[in-house]
């Protein structure tokens, strides 16, 4: 196995305040500046962007202010010596994207979302990556027959070739979901992302971001989807995380409900050498609702120390005795040997 040193990454909405769909905010609010400086007091590399979290309120502001914070914040990053993972448009709070973006209904609104797509990789080549994250959230529908959606993978494929029309280094990294906040999602799994690359103009350009909790609400292992898309060389950046099963998207630190789908997982980014490359590990974990302000970090810090203890059990994992058992087809032993690794007997 490649034994080299993994990068980190958060993001600013990774140190939420609790609030959910049933109850209001629990610990005070937190500015950028405040946030942005934690991240290399926990040893973490680089921060994730949504477009409006490099340039806030975007929707009121021209190019050229776009353009000139975008300016403002790279410098900052480079003073403390942060690195920008990646640029995402956040389109799914736009009241343009009540019916979807890119599979909008309405022409007037799928423009919307091309354009401010646009200026998210504006925002990108300025704060120096080439790495655009597509989370479809809103293209899906809660009424099959409101939408076509052949027409609407149609849409999201011209979408995609205007993007990487605009500029020739930009990558565009699908990050898929089966649901949440959409019934249906059109395109739910890697495969999915993987599979519309292809109808694109550019298709070495269009991979994927994989994430724990989304691959497990579609029922997959993440382990298996993070072969899956490397197999294609397309995993460009990854989201650790944990989840309780088929539930509502829970964000849980990474490891925190099952230790042996996490340990996979690493295994999986192991040997297919993530990272090497320059790609980071990303955590999108966020503490629990019942969380005090004096533990608001924890839950980041705490997904590092738990992915590099599992790096650890990865190498050290015994792949000699592994292939024996295999060979013997004793996979009860193998079980086995697995547990009381994990369990450190």
């Amino acid at each position: 196995m490649a034994k080299h040193t993994y990068k980190f990454c958060f993001g600013p909405w990774n140190i939420s305040e609790g609030q959910d769909p049933y109850g209001p905010p629990v610990r005070p609010p937190q500015t950028f500046d405040w946030k942005l400086a934690q991240l290399k007091k926990l040893g973490f590399d680089a921060m994730m962007f949504h477009d409006d979290d490099a340039v806030p309120d975007i929707d009121s502001k021209s190019e050229t202010q776009i353009r000139k914070e975008a300016k403002d914040l790279r410098k900052r990053l480079d003073g403390e010596g942060i690195a920008a993972e990646m640029v995402a448009p956040r389109l799914w709070f736009a009241p343009q994207t009540v019916d979807g973006a890119y599979t909008s209904n309405d022409p007037k609104c799928r423009r919307y979302a091309i354009d401010r797509s646009l200026r998210s990789i504006d925002i990108a080549n300025i704060l120096g990556t080439d790495i655009l994250v597509l989370w479809l959230a809103r293209e899906g529908s809660y009424i099959r027959e409101s939408k076509n959606a052949r027409h609407c993978l149609e849409r999201l494929v011209e979408a995609f070739d205007k993007m990487l029309a605009h500029d020739k280094k930009i990558r565009l990294a699908i990050e898929p979901k089966p649901n949440e906040p959409m019934d249906h999602a059109y395109l739910p799994t890697i495969g999915h992302a993987l599979a519309i690359a292809q109808l694109t103009r550019d298709s070495t350009r269009v991979g994927c971001l994989i994430e724990s909790a989304h691959a497990i609400l579609a029922g997959l292992d993440p382990a298996d989807e993070i072969d899956f898309a490397m197999a294609f060389g397309k995993l460009w950046s990854l989201h650790l995380n944990d989840q309780n099963g088929l539930k509502f998207d829970q964000d849980k630190p990474f490891g925190s409900n099952n230790l042996r789908v996490a340990f996979n997982q690493v295994r999986a980014l192991e040997r297919n050498g993530y990272g090497q490359s320059g790609e980071y590990v990303c955590f999108d974990v966020h503490p629990f609702r019942t969380t005090k302000t004096a533990h608001w970090l924890k839950h980041l810090d705490n997904s590092r120390r738990t992915f590099l203890s599992l790096v650890e059990k990865a190498r050290t994992f015994d792949e000699q005795k592994a292939q024996q058992l295999i060979a013997d087809r004793n996979y009860q032993d193998l079980d086995q040997m697995v547990i009381e690794h994990l369990m450190g007997t």
